[in-house]
């Protein structure tokens, strides 16, 4: 009997632990419930925003490339050695600077073969005249005469103004060419003597080392023999630089003295040639004109205007030896070198105009009709990140390519500082919308349920009421409301929990709000 109430005690202490268990985890369950209910009564803390009003904008955002907008192939037109060439990729030019220079012997052979043509044709003329009647033999003589001396002075002036132009050119690049010199001689200079403050370094190194036992004598010696010559050689440039200096004066001077004696040169040819066509219109006032005559020496005229048709295209053809610069800018290609023969149409040199550049930008047919001629547009390059660049709209092709139906846009934007190259890579944002003076809530404050797009109002009471909204344009920040909202109201655009139409909400003072 004992045995069993040994053996109860335990049970009942067993069955005891178990009931006061049951009835704490019933206790906790009721005060779980308790605290749920006064959460769900609880008013929910919510971020609100005001209503405002600003721009809504969309852009279009696309890449592009950096171009130059004249990039020009300089040929020759004519055949033949190139004599100088004295640019190559990176030159700076100017509109105007004589680029190359071919050998122009070939085409002065055919000028002087044509004036020879010329001076025949003239002579044949002139014969035929000679047999007219002797009462018009004096007249037609002095207005020969006349003519002849006309030609002859203006062919003078012609030459003169030619050997003014050739004498010039040829004085300018004996001047640029003692500038080169210069600039040569004085990085020469320059380089002697970085030389020089390295082996004076050095030497000292060594005479320190010397001084304390840790090299030997010769080494110094060694060194000091470097410094001198080195020196030497610094002297030498430095005396280079002078002869250099004295040498461009002195081209300077020369090229003075061309340009004003050729001016004088040109003025006396002028007066020549005045002088003689006033001779020949005196002759000419005295001359009897019959139709005969005219009719007879007709053939003959014909002859001489040829030739001197032909003599003019020969000089012309002179003149293509001597090609200069189209525009400013930059040298960035050069296909030949002196030496080499030019012919017609192959390119010698490419050159640039970059105080302006273009990017060309590829747009879809949908935002074509939002651009006009003299848009803003906002560059990016990624060589300049910190750097954006206004530019404007210059051309828009009417016509789409037919592979990618994309419409080819192009922008300009100064380059004054030439810190804009053609192939850099360019980000180009255009302007496609606004919507000036719109009433905008943030993008996360609108809401959509099954009946609609809404917004939560909280209202002066504290309470979140649902609005209805009818939305506009928006941009990645804002929406545009039409209808629903107005200014100065706060909407709710964070929330822990969902939000009821109707519920007392908490603003936590306003704290999350945006920020503008």
């Amino acid at each position: 009997m004992k045995r069993r109430f040994y053996l109860l005690i335990p049970l009942l202490v067993l069955l005891g632990l178990i009931g006061w268990r049951l009835v704490e985890k019933r206790a906790e369950n009721v005060g779980r419930q308790e605290q749920r209910a006064a959460r769900m009564k609880a008013s929910p803390s919510v971020v609100v925003s005001p209503v405002e009003i600003r721009d809504i904008v969309h852009t279009f955002e696309v890449t592009g490339t950096v171009e130059a907008p004249l990039n020009v192939k300089i040929a020759a037109k004519v055949t033949g050695r190139i004599d100088a060439l004295p640019f190559r990729e990176g030159d700076k030019i100017k509109k105007g600077q004589v680029l190359v220079r071919i050998d122009p012997s070939e085409v002065e052979a055919n000028v002087q073969q044509q004036m020879a043509s010329l001076a025949e044709a003239q002579y044949r003329l002139a014969q035929a005249e000679l047999n007219q009647s002797p009462a018009d033999v004096s007249v037609n003589a002095q207005i020969r005469q006349q003519k002849a001396a006309v030609a002859s002075a203006t062919a003078d002036f012609n030459q003169t103004r030619e050997n003014y132009d050739s004498q010039v050119a040829a004085a300018e690049a004996d001047v640029q060419d003692s500038e080169s010199r210069l600039e040569n001689a004085k990085a020469g200079v320059t380089g002697a003597q970085a030389n020089l403050d390295n082996v004076t370094t050095r030497y000292n190194r060594i005479l320190g080392l010397y001084k304390e036992g840790f090299t030997a004598a010769q080494e110094v010696d060694d060194a000091k023999t470097a410094v001198s010559a080195q020196q030497a050689t610094l002297d030498i440039a430095k005396g280079q630089v002078k002869s250099a200096a004295a040498s461009l004066e002195a081209t300077g001077r020369q090229a003075s003295i061309v340009k004003t004696k050729g001016k004088a040169d040109i003025e006396a040819a002028r007066a020549k040639m005045v002088q003689a066509q006033a001779s020949l219109d005196y002759a000419n006032a005295n001359a009897v004109q019959k139709p005969a005559y005219e009719k007879s020496l007709a053939a003959l005229r014909s002859s001489v205007e040829a030739a001197g048709a032909s003599l003019r295209s020969a000089q012309a053809r002179r003149a293509d030896t001597v090609i200069a610069s189209p525009l400013d800018g930059f040298v960035t290609g050069r296909y030949a070198d002196p030496g080499a023969v030019a012919t017609p149409g192959q390119p010698i040199l490419a050159v640039e105009f970059m105080k302006q550049v273009w990017v060309t930008v590829s747009v879809p047919e949908s935002v074509v009709p939002k651009l006009h001629i003299g848009q803003p547009a906002k560059i990016t390059l990624d060589a300049l990140s910190d750097r954006p660049l206004i530019a404007s709209v210059i051309q828009i092709n009417p016509s789409a390519d037919e592979q990618s139906r994309q419409y080819m846009v192009r922008v300009i934007l100064s380059n004054p500082d030439n810190l804009l190259k053609p192939g850099m890579f360019a980000r180009v944002s255009l302007e496609t919308d606004r919507v000036k003076s719109a009433i905008v809530v943030p993008r996360e404050a609108v809401q959509n349920d099954k009946i609609g797009d809404c917004v939560m109002v909280v209202d002066s009471g504290g309470k979140a009421n649902r609005r209805s909204v009818v939305m506009g344009l928006d941009d990645a920040a804002y929406v545009a409301i039409k209808i629903g909202v107005q200014p100065g109201e706060k909407v709710i655009t964070m929330s822990a929990f969902p939000v009821r139409d109707g519920q007392a909400v908490s603003t936590g003072g306003g704290r999350g709000q945006r920020r503008h």
